[in-house]
Order: C-alpha cells, then structure tokens, then sequence
C-alpha cells in the first residue's frame, strides 16, 4: 500500500519558502499516528525542512545530488527506486514536496489528506485529486480554536478499481 500524506489548502497549496504555512497540532499528531514505524519517502528539500531526521521511521530521500548520504537514510535518484527500497507488505507514505507528489499520483493507492479550509499564498503545489481515479470513503471536520489557526478536515481517499 502506497499512501500519500499531506496537509493542503482549498487552493492546493502546500508550503512556502519549504515551510508549512499553518500551525494546526491535531495534524501533525495524526501524521505521527499514521506513519510511526514506516518507510516515508520524501524529496531533499521535505527532508531538509526537518530540523532532524523524524523518530521511529525510515527515511527514504529522493534527490539528483550524487554525493548526498544524510546519516541512517536511504537516497535514491527517482520516486521508482524510492518504492522498490521498501517492503511489500508493508504500507509506505509519500510526504513530499510537491515534485514527489505529482510523481507519485499514479503510482499510490490512498491519499490521506489534511484540507485546510483556507487560501494561502504558497510556491509549492498540490496536484488536482482526480474524482474519476479516487473516490473519497472518510471525511472528519475539525473547527479552528486557540490550537488551530483554520477549520481542517481529515479526508482519506482510495484509487478507484479500473473496469475493463
């Protein structure tokens, strides 16, 4: 299972500056949840913006920089290398940048989605979800409060089985 993870305004945007551009806490708790003890595959500059490499996961980093090696990850030169480091039977989670996401649309079987409810200016993107390909199965609304700077709603979506 190849899982997409991510946080996205109602104008798909994701981030500037390689920063998230909201500070909502029952976010990052669930992104916690879900992917403690998994392989996350994200780009360079995603796992850059950490200020350390996130506990109890396997990192996997996509980049064209031939001598990159950040201590305890794996590196690869494409979103297909990326999946074939990881185990079959397990479910891994695509978290970024915007690149890695666009690539891997059509490779993924589940998209868990964080929608802000809000237009923010950005400089990294979301790809357009597709209604033919995914069919939304669960939506939670969250309202703002002194945690939460906007109203969000966790939505998971599953790839739509291809009929002959």
């Amino acid at each position: 299972m190849i899982t997409i993870i991510a946080a996205v305004a109602e104008n798909n945007a994701l981030g500037k500056d390689n920063k998230l551009v909201w500070h909502l806490p029952d976010d990052f708790k669930r992104f916690k949840e879900l992917t403690t003890g998994h392989y996350i595959i994200m780009g360079r500059k995603t796992f850059e913006s950490f200020p350390k490499p996130l506990p109890n996961r396997t990192h996997i980093i996509i980049t064209r920089q031939k001598k990159y090696s950040p201590e305890g990850c794996i590196v690869v030169n494409s979103i297909e290398n990326a999946i074939l480091k990881c185990p079959k039977d397990e479910e891994v989670f695509i978290i970024g940048g915007g690149e890695i996401y666009k690539q891997s649309l059509l490779l993924s079987n589940k998209i868990q989605l964080t929608r802000v409810h809000g237009v923010v200016e950005a400089d990294t993107y979301f790809p357009e979800i597709d209604p033919n390909n995914w069919q939304l199965v669960f939506e939670e609304l969250h309202k703002n409060d002194d945690k939460h700077n906007f109203d969000f709603t966790f939505q998971t979506f599953l790839k739509k089985k291809k009929t002959p």
